[in-house]
């Protein structure tokens, strides 16, 4: 069986169904409230287990109600959390999240200031064992030591490559393959031009093979310095909370089963579309039966 780890963040989300976006301050009605786990790295682990693959969850949570309750819930989607440290007297990350009747989402992240940044544990992890390692920059020690731990053993490496207030330089010269959101690579290029120059410029730093994900406006890579592009499949959109973690979650899967770069875009595509149909960012996360019928109607 395939088997990946995902390393970094996990996170409480707290979401709010409401009409629209506020565009000032005042006081809104929520339609609906729910309260699911969350974070790149752990709901990327998610979607691995919801497709089939083996996989371990390596990250940082409190010894809070919040910490406990979100490696309850990942184990009860088939992740494996032993590696995931719980530190005593530490609050876990949290986040409140605003959808509106488009599915568009506005995101206010509060990461714990409790949790140790340190990564010297993952020493003790054998990463051998794993077929890729997947890993956000949220948690940026975790990552770096990740990816070096893997390269000394020949594993391939993706990072999911969003906005951070650090630089994602060095974990992208370390990745086999970076994904980012459009901030992200926009922010580490430091260019806003188009989409073909913006990942030269990100592929100028990295041996690695590089993709940008653009929303409603799909997928773009690299291919032989040429630009490649895939649209978004079109899908009735309730909610796209952790469509971009599911994305890489589902191509970090497709190409540890060592399919075709084009065809585990596509594929990775058609699992964050589908997972939009549901609210939340981890409901509607289909299993890899459910993506190949889905993906049956394009051929």
């Amino acid at each position: 069986m395939t088997k990946i780890a995902c390393v970094g963040i996990a996170v409480q989300d707290r979401i709010y169904a409401i009409n629209a976006l506020p565009e000032g301050g005042g006081k809104y009605q929520s339609e609906r409230y729910i309260e699911v786990g969350g974070g790149p790295a752990a709901t990327a682990a998610v979607a691995i287990a919801r497709l089939g693959g083996e996989v371990d969850f390596i990250g940082r949570v409190g010894d809070d109600s919040c910490g406990t309750a979100l490696l309850a819930e990942l184990q009860s989607w088939g992740v494996n959390t032993q590696y995931c440290r719980q530190y005593p007297e530490a609050r876990s990350s949290q986040s409140a999240i605003l959808v509106d009747k488009q599915g568009e989402r506005i995101i206010i992240n509060y990461p714990s200031p409790d949790l140790p940044d340190d990564a010297q544990w993952l020493e003790t992890i054998d990463f051998s064992q794993y077929d890729m390692v997947l890993a956000d920059v949220r948690w940026h020690d975790g990552t770096l030591k990740a990816f070096k731990l893997a390269r000394a053993v020949n594993v391939s490496t993706l990072l999911d490559a969003d906005m951070t207030p650090q630089d994602i330089t060095p974990l992208v010269a370390l990745a086999s393959h970076a994904v980012f959101s459009a901030p992200g690579l926009q922010k580490m290029t430091g260019r806003n031009d188009d989409t073909l120059a913006q990942l030269k410029s990100a592929a100028s730093c990295t041996d690695a093979q590089v993709y940008v994900t653009q929303g409603s406006e799909g997928s773009y890579w690299l291919s032989h310095d040429r630009l490649c592009h895939l649209p978004a499949f079109s899908v009735d959109v309730v909610d796209t909370t952790g469509a971009g973690d599911v994305f890489h979650g589902a191509i970090a899967f497709a190409l540890a089963k060592k399919m075709p770069q084009d065809r585990a875009i596509r594929f990775a595509s058609a699992v964050a579309a589908l997972k939009c149909t549901q609210p939340g960012g981890r409901a509607g996360i289909p299993d890899s039966e459910q993506t190949e019928s889905f993906l049956s109607r394009y051929r």
